[in-house]
């Protein structure tokens, strides 16, 4: 496979640009989906409270609640609707999620409690994706989204993907910024911290 790419010169440095985004592809989508668990795992494992706790403000995530968001997700979305796409296509509108149910599922639970939840919940669900050996005629079948109209299997594979990687960020985004006053005059260069 042939990769587009534009070089870019900035103050007499050479830049190379990616202008080709992916197509879809189920077993690269496993790489990500695969190593997330233990990502987060050994991003989170035995850090300092002030390290998992703390988030942006209100109505923000701390890493701590990405895990339960995580969790959530995977009982009340990705699989779900999966098998709605797939048995009754777009005569079964997806039931809404809700963003916010981790608050109240992750109480009394440990960081670890979670991970662990996380993993094998994770796990599970890829072992039964796989059992289905999707086709290319099931990634386009469609289903009806409660707020975006219909996406197609293939949609929704890869935002389970992209929202792995964005609470991926998300979790280092907020740890980074527990810092941010400790900097000095260094901020600046981090565009991590203006997100």
């Amino acid at each position: 496979m042939w990769m587009m790419a534009v070089m870019k010169v900035i103050k007499d440095k050479i830049f190379i640009i990616s202008v080709n985004n992916m197509q879809f592809d189920l077993a690269k989508s496993y790489q990500i989906l695969e190593r997330t668990p233990a990502v987060l795992k050994t991003l989170l494992n035995n850090l300092d409270e002030g390290w998992i706790i703390n988030n942006e403000g209100p109505e923000t995530f701390s890493p701590y609640d990405v895990i339960g968001h995580l969790i959530h997700g995977e009982k009340t979305d990705w699989i779900l609707r999966t098998k709605i796409i797939l048995e009754y296509g777009i005569s079964k509108p997806f039931i809404p999620w809700d963003r916010f149910a981790q608050f109240e599922e992750s109480k009394g639970k440990t960081l670890q409690q979670l991970l662990d939840e996380f993993e094998i919940i994770r796990n599970e669900n890829l072992l039964w994706l796989k059992s289905v050996n999707l086709t290319q005629k099931d990634l386009d079948k469609k289903g009806m989204h409660p707020k975006l109209g219909e996406v197609t299997l293939r949609n929704l594979l890869s935002t389970w993907v992209v929202h792995d990687l964005t609470h991926i960020a998300q979790i280092t985004r907020v740890m980074a910024k527990q810092y941010k006053e400790e900097m000095g005059p260094w901020p600046e260069f981090f565009r991590i911290l203006n997100f």
